[in-house]
Parts: C-alpha cells; structure tokens; sequence
C-alpha cells in the first residue's frame, strides 16, 4: 500500500464530511443509468473501487444488489460508508486495500472506477491496476470508469491526475477489453464548480 496516499486520503475523510468533498453525488445518477442501459442484472457481482463515502452502495442494496463490495484505500471512508448505512451494512463486503497492490479473491461481473484511475499519474502505477483489473474482472464482465476529462480538473484533492478522453482511456486499458460506450458528464461539486468527466464501459473479452 503507497504510505503517502493512504495518509493524505485518511485525512481527507478525518476533517470533511462525505458531503464535503468535490466528488460528492446526492445521487449516483451516471453508474445506475448506466446499469439500466446495459441490462445489468442485480444478481450480478459488483466491486466498487475506490467507493469510499459514496452513496453508490446504498442505490446498489436498494435496487436489490445482494453480492457488493467496497474497496478504498482510506479506512475512514469506508467507515462513513458503514456508519450510514446501518444494519445494512452488514450486506456489504468492505476492504480497506489500494488497488495497486490488491489481491481479489474471486472474479467480479462488474467492476466501477469513479475516479481512482486518473490518480494514477505514473506508467508502473497504471500497470499495477491493469494486473488486478485482468485478476479481478470475469470473462465478459463490465468495466464502468470515470476519469477527469481533457478539460477537466488538473489536480483534485491536492493531487495531480491523468486526465482522459475516450481514445486515451481505452488504450491505458490495453488490449482485452471491447469499448461498449461513452459519454461526458458535467459533475458539480457542492460549491457549484463545474467538472467535466469521461465515462466509459468495457466489456472484457472472453477467453
């Protein structure tokens, strides 16, 4: 695990509420749009990477997904998370794990990237995640990632990001995966500044 990030992301979720931070959604509206074009079923398993605070998995057990798990590099969002959702969490499978280093125990059907890739400046850094996305994803299972957008932000959080258009995010990808659609999203922060997103779904192709 990368000591720095996971100190400065402790951090961030120690003095701001979920409410706080610039990637805040009331509604997760992309994601499960998203779910509802595809004919995603809600048997299917689903591996939130990066989830942190977000609201995401409340959506996800509502609408009736019963096999979820949340992974974020900083313990203390994922302790919002738990806290807010009450006995539900116990539904939720939670790790605390940076996904660099991560080790899945099992294939997903679908894995969601909000914004964990674009932090991921460096060529090892991208190879790293690539290594567990190939352990982690099922043979034509979905990829949902987010990314700042070429006109988007330069830094979030402090931090300096890899910003993406389609074109790009799919050759940082790499080979295996079949790009399935993208779109931009204008995401407003709580303060009301815009942030122009990637959005793009890929299916990994079958062995």
């Amino acid at each position: 695990m990368r000591p720095r990030q996971q100190d400065h992301w402790t951090q961030v979720y120690t003095q701001k509420t979920p409410s706080e931070v610039s990637w805040f959604q009331a509604e997760p509206e992309a994601t499960l749009r998203a779910l509802e074009r595809l004919h995603v079923p809600s048997s299917f398993s689903f591996v939130d990477v990066g989830g942190g605070a977000s609201n995401l998995v409340d959506a996800l057990l509502q609408r009736g997904w019963d096999d979820v798990t949340v992974i974020d590099i900083a313990g203390s969002a994922l302790a919002a998370a738990r806290q807010r959702l009450g006995e539900n969490a116990a539904r939720v499978h939670w790790e605390v794990a940076d996904i660099t280093g991560w080790q899945p125990p099992r294939r997903y059907d679908v894995w969601h990237d909000r914004a964990v890739f674009h932090f991921l400046t460096e060529p090892d850094q991208r190879a790293a995640y690539r290594r567990t996305l190939l352990n982690a994803i099922a043979p034509a299972g979905l990829v949902i990632m987010a990314t700042f957008a070429l006109d988007g932000p330069e830094k979030c959080s402090g931090l300096p990001v890899q910003r993406y258009d389609a074109e790009t995010l799919s050759a940082a990808i790499g080979s295996g995966f079949t790009l399935v659609e993208d779109w931009r999203e204008e995401h407003l922060t709580p303060w009301e500044a815009s942030q122009w997103f990637t959005w793009c779904v890929f299916r990994r192709d079958q062995d």
